[in-house]
């Protein structure tokens, strides 16, 4: 199967957020080759651009040439285009390549620097926006290539709208800059305005949005996707992007056109971690002598994990039937509060601990986990402080922090001897699912060695 490939044609930003370096992220993100032309190299970090040096016009166009005549090309974005030379030089190499255009008429940086000469927006609006499939202006940038002052929803459609007319196919208004609780970006395309919608997120953290929005417009026409499918898909990935953006620098740091695409993978790889363990669990004939009343759950966090969502364990549990266990159903996120509250609350002092699975407590399991070397802490539940107490769901997090902080880290075990009306349990933690696994195993098999 054909590998779908897209160029970018923009300038390098030496801090890795914006530029051709967020271009490759988001085409490599979305499953696209990426290929460059850089067209200026910028020394720039989250706070500043320092400096500016222009590639000659003939180098740029050679990068074109070379790229699109060996490799091919399925879609081109194109990004800071620095001074008239530039463009034109630009604009005339991709007259003669049958490709869908996005232009993303980059002129001012996150910390406020100009990207294009002044003298230089006109031959923009002449030269290339003629050529475009699509463009995508932020508000101010609309504003210069149209004189008009975007306030409201009806300015975006009238500037996205006069954009078409000066020779673009398409226009996205973006609606970033502007107030409101949500973003709405405004698409004309084909005489019909598309609207797509956003929540907005209150974050600095945004360097790059632009870049990684027409890019990712790119990569969908690339694919095959017609103009609205290809923007809707782009508005979706660039809001995860700058949800998962990267508080780094003193400035704006960079969105993360890769977050999902890790997330992704961790959560495939938790899920193969958790079902490898329950395999291990559910086959040993020891381990029902060490299921509580309340049944157990083995559960498992993905790497940096925020909430409950981010945690995979066993809707219903791990039950007891005879002198066996069964997992009730397949593991899934967010499947628990319990164990996974637990885990949540360990994380924050030990980010490499991220699974545990709560077992029976008495003095035969205690005494079996001391043998095995087990490293132990515990926590009175009746000292359980009233405002703890009467909230739901505080509890554990409560007495886990108390255990940790007793113990001065992460201990194998945690314990306690219960309250009215709760029984008492023990919590065995490990890195992974695996490896809490191995750890239950080992202390099932002293237990019922102990019994013979």
């Amino acid at each position: 199967m054909k590998i779908p490939c897209a160029l970018t044609i923009a300038g390098s930003d030496s801090g890795g957020g914006a530029g051709i370096q967020a271009d490759l992220k988001t085409f490599a993100a979305l499953g696209v080759h990426g290929m460059s032309a850089i067209t200026s190299i910028t020394a720039q970090n989250t706070a500043k651009v320092t400096a500016i040096q222009d590639i000659p016009a003939e180098i740029i166009r050679e990068q074109i040439r070379v790229v699109v005549e060996d490799i091919g090309v399925d879609a081109i974005k194109t990004g800071m285009l620095h001074t008239s030379d530039i463009i034109e030089a630009v604009a005339d190499e991709l007259s003669s390549i049958d490709a869908p255009i996005v232009v993303d008429p980059v002129a001012v940086a996150k910390s406020g620097a100009r990207l294009i000469r002044e003298d230089a927006i006109e031959t923009l609006l002449t030269k290339l926006i003629p050529l475009a499939l699509v463009v995508t202006p932020n508000a101010a940038e609309a504003e210069a290539l149209t004189g008009v002052k975007i306030k409201t929803l009806d300015d975006q459609k009238r500037a996205a709208k006069m954009l078409v007319d000066r020779g673009a196919r398409a226009a996205v208004v973006k609606g970033g800059h502007l107030t409101g609780r949500n973003v709405v970006d405004v698409l004309y395309h084909a005489e019909k305005f598309y609207y797509f919608e956003a929540p907005r997120v209150d974050t600095k953290n945004t360097h790059g949005t632009g870049c990684v929005f027409a890019s990712a417009i790119a990569a969908g026409l690339a694919k095959g996707l017609s103009v609205s499918e290809a923007v809707k898909e782009a508005k979706t990935f660039v809001t995860q992007a700058i949800r998962n953006g990267l508080a780094i620098g003193s400035g704006h740091g960079p969105v993360n056109p890769v977050a999902m695409v890790l997330q992704d993978a961790r959560r495939y790889r938790t899920l193969l971690t958790m079902r490898e363990a329950l395999e291990l669990i559910t086959a040993d004939p020891n381990i029902h002598l060490l299921v509580p009343e309340s049944q157990m759950n083995l559960a498992m966090a993905i790497d940096g994990a925020r909430g409950y969502d981010d945690v995979a364990a066993v809707p219903g549990r791990i039950v007891r039937i005879g002198n066996r266990v069964r997992a009730v159903s397949e593991p899934r996120f967010g499947a628990s509060r319990h164990v996974a509250s637990a885990i949540l609350t360990i994380m924050k002092y030990s980010k490499s601990m991220r699974s545990a699975i709560n077992i029976k407590k008495n003095d035969e399991i205690l005494n079996a986990a001391i043998e095995l070397g087990y490293s132990i802490s515990s926590y009175d539940r009746r000292r359980e402080p009233p405002e703890i107490k009467d909230v739901e769901g505080m509890t554990i997090p409560w007495g886990v922090e108390e255990a940790i902080k007793a113990y001065g880290g992460v201990p194998d075990v945690i314990y306690h001897d219960g309250d009215i009306g709760k029984e008492p349990m023990m919590l065995v933690i490990g890195s992974d699912a695996i490896d809490v696994a191995r750890k239950v195993l080992r202390l099932a098999e002293k237990v019922s060695s102990g019994k013979g």
